[in-house]
């Protein structure tokens, strides 16, 4: 979206107590000892630490999947910026512009079973989008319609701030988007865009005569045994639990350009005497296609494998589909690509998602077949910095001993 995406911390496990007075643990012979941590993750775990401490953020997840270096996962800090207790593995959070790997998806199966193709012209499915007759399927997935953002709308942005709890329509997000005119003609440029999503996922469900919602639990989530993910409808603006509250600095109208805080309020998160918002209960039905999603990090670790790896499409359509991506420009030290509804991260492919009281990063290495997620329970630092992302090029340096690339693109 805007920033959609791309682009005192506690240990969380604890030990559960029976509600009987007299409690007895099992005999040292019946115990399995926890497998030893990779040696990687002592100095990784430090430096995670830190980042959360120094970004102010509440709580996050953290999964590792990697045969060759070792298997990692681990939840840290609270579920509320005054405790509430610990923040665990299986806690469900918002994933934001991750969706949209899930609505491109849902087309590109559509393409493969012939009921549209990627060269379509949009017009041929929505009449109403301006030059619609030159803005292909592909260019929706891949970010270069040129479609103007509805959610870098100044108006947009206040009536989140002044009506959390909306309930957005589809059909009036594109009001917004259409009203404005296109940053580029069609395949001129790369501008990320969530009104593209919102374009495919109307697409889907006129083709597959279901909703959205359906068509994910049909064509992803049940064959991917993905139980604790969902898309949930318009009206509802709850996450089940568990789940952490999620929370943001400033407001949507405020960190609309700059997500930074201003220097004096940057000083009072790092003192502590400026907390977040809570912004649980924000209906994310403005973002739906392009980032309402609900997962945890262990349907993630699956999704992101199957995403990249293969699974969801066929060989052909797959390899399409990563070879879709093209470089974008950014201060990386070496190649991030977008492509149909996918994002390359040097060696890794994925995507990363930022909605407010949320920021996540999923991805998975086809060659190597390391699998990292990242969940955190926080918008952006007080410097408008991504915390997922953040955490994830900090692992990425302990995997690949390389500097990680940046997010390639906003997010909201």
């Amino acid at each position: 979206m805007r920033r959609f995406g791309v682009i005192g911390l506690g240990l969380s496990l604890v030990a559960a107590t029976g509600a009987c007075a007299n409690t007895f643990g099992q005999p040292e012979t019946w115990q399995t000892p926890a497998p030893a941590a990779p040696a990687y993750t002592a100095a990784l775990d430090t430096t995670l630490q830190t980042i959360m401490k120094n970004m102010s953020v509440p709580g996050a997840v953290v999964m590792i999947t990697s045969p060759e270096k070792g298997d990692w996962t681990k939840a840290y800090g609270t579920r509320t910026v005054e405790g509430g207790g610990p923040v665990t593995v299986g806690d469900r959070f918002r994933i934001g512009s991750n969706t949209k790997t899930m609505t491109g998806t849902v087309l590109l199966q559509l393409a493969q079973e012939g009921k549209l193709g990627l060269a379509d012209p949009v017009s041929k499915y929505r009449p109403d989008v301006p030059d619609g007759d030159n803005i292909t399927i592909t260019q929706l997935l891949d970010m270069r319609s040129g479609l103007y953002n509805y959610s870098e709308d100044e108006q947009f942005n206040a009536q989140l701030d002044n009506d959390p709890t909306r309930v957005w329509k589809p059909d009036e997000l594109l009001a917004i988007a259409f009203a404005k005119p296109p940053y580029f003609a069609p395949g001129a440029g790369f501008h990320y865009s969530n009104t593209n999503l919102i374009l495919a996922g109307l697409i889907a469900e006129q083709l597959t005569a279901q909703t959205l919602q359906e068509a994910f639990q049909q064509r992803i989530f049940g064959p991917l045994g993905l139980g604790e993910t969902l898309l949930p409808p318009a009206t509802d603006s709850g996450i089940p639990a568990p789940h952490p509250q999620g929370y943001m600095f400033g407001t949507n109208v405020s960190t609309l350009n700059d997500a930074a805080l201003p220097a004096a309020e940057q000083s009072a998160a790092a003192a502590g005497t400026l907390l977040p918002r809570d912004v649980t209960v924000s209906n994310p039905s403005w973002a739906w296609a392009a980032g309402g999603a609900i997962s945890t990090a262990a349907d993630l670790t699956k999704y992101a494998t199957a995403l990249v790896g293969g699974g969801l499409l066929d060989p052909k359509m797959q390899q399409t589909r990563l070879d879709s991506i093209q470089p974008i420009q950014t201060p990386a030290p070496f190649e991030v690509g977008y492509g149909l509804a996918i994002v390359r991260f040097g060696p890794l492919y994925g995507h990363d998602g930022q909605i407010p009281g949320y920021n996540s990063f999923m991805a998975h290495d086809p060659v190597r077949k390391d699998t990292v997620i990242v969940l955190t329970s926080l918008f952006a630092a007080p410097d408008g910095k991504q915390p997922a992302n953040a955490m994830a090029m900090a692992i990425m340096q302990a995997l690949y001993g390389i500097p990680a690339p940046v997010s390639p693109s906003p997010s909201r």
